[in-house]
């Protein structure tokens, strides 16, 4: 099994060093498209305390709210909703949905995007100018419509003012998440602060799998 490049990581892992990681202070957040809050669960985990929890669907605005009654849990259409009224965010993260991406790459761009829901998410980091944001995604947006739709994100990512982290799929099952889940992680820092750029690292996976 040694062969493998995953076992590779997983034998020589800094996980146990990065689970002691404690954030220096308290990091404002925003998430959108929340759901049930899978996402935000782990975000907490890593130290960041959100301001606001964007989600449509009220079944998942429910669970939301019964399991962190003091999230500030905002239910209704994304587009409908003004996050400028937000200061000081350190992050925005969100897992926003590609389905109508079919026609990107025919122009060039912030406008490609509209009428998506990555719309909504480049909106709202140009609103609210994080330090840096999160994006997930299936792993099949990197090859969707020949590669033309990742294409056209990156080139938003770059006109809103921010440095892209090479993408990478992530796998949950390499990190202590009992799931085969495989997700695209886009993750983006602003252009003052890309000097850190090279300093990103990936989580490095757990040391066994659960």
């Amino acid at each position: 099994l040694a062969k493998f490049h995953e076992v590779q990581e997983m034998l020589v892992s800094n996980w146990g060093h990065e689970c002691d990681v404690r954030p220096l202070r308290e990091y404002r957040s925003i998430e959108l498209f929340a759901g049930g809050g899978g996402l935000a669960l782990g975000l907490e985990k890593a130290g960041f305390t959100p301001v606001a929890l964007n989600e449509f669907d009220h079944d998942a605005c429910d669970t939301l709210r019964k399991n962190r009654p003091n999230w500030n849990v905002i239910e209704g259409d994304v587009s409908k909703i003004d996050f400028s009224q937000f200061e000081d965010i350190d992050f925005v993260s969100g897992g926003f949905p590609c389905q109508a991406f079919s026609y990107a790459g025919n122009r060039f761009g912030f406008e490609d995007t509209r009428g998506t829901l990555f719309f909504e998410f480049a909106r709202v980091i140009r609103e609210v100018r994080p330090k840096v944001f999160l994006g997930e995604n299936v792993r099949g947006l990197l090859t969707h419509d020949e590669g033309r739709t990742i294409e056209t994100i990156k080139r938003v990512i770059k006109e809103l003012g921010y440095a892209l982290v090479e993408p990478r799929v992530l796998k949950a099952i390499f990190y202590r998440v009992p799931q085969k889940r495989e997700r695209l992680a886009l993750v983006g820092i602003r252009n003052d602060l890309a000097r850190h750029l090279a300093d990103f690292k990936w989580p490095a996976p757990a040391q066994r799998v659960y």
